[in-house]
């Protein structure tokens, strides 16, 4: 069984920063392609990046430019940095594991953390 833990969330004015981190236990396969969602107040879980091994990145496009996403492979952990914080970057942010290639849809991956809360006011 693969364990997602998210941690790294809080308040934090617009404009600034945050990073996130998540920690994946269980095999290399599972933590081979990892990503991270985010789900707003009224609306649809959404994909935000995601990262390989190789270290190969997507981004959702409201994210680029402000958002990094990075991957400490020997240590199965995944990272977002998030820089120039939006009011509608708030919502809760989860950690997820176990898919089978790079990609910003939920339905591949197999494991996900409890999640995160990001709040950002303006």
């Amino acid at each position: 069984q693969v364990q997602v833990v998210e941690s790294g969330g809080g308040p934090v004015e617009a404009g600034g920063s945050l990073r996130l981190s998540c920690g994946a236990s269980g095999t290399t396969p599972s933590s081979r392609y990892m990503g991270w969602f985010r789900r707003a107040p009224g609306k649809q879980r959404e994909g935000v990046a995601a990262i390989d091994s190789y270290g190969s990145t997507m981004y959702a496009d409201s994210v680029k430019g402000r958002f990094t996403i990075s991957k400490d492979n020997a240590k199965n952990t995944l990272y977002l940095q998030m820089n120039v914080l939006k009011p509608e970057d708030t919502a809760m942010y989860y950690c997820a594991a176990g898919a089978w290639r790079l990609s910003l849809g939920e339905p591949i991956y197999k494991y996900w953390g409890q999640g995160t809360q990001v709040t950002v006011s303006s």
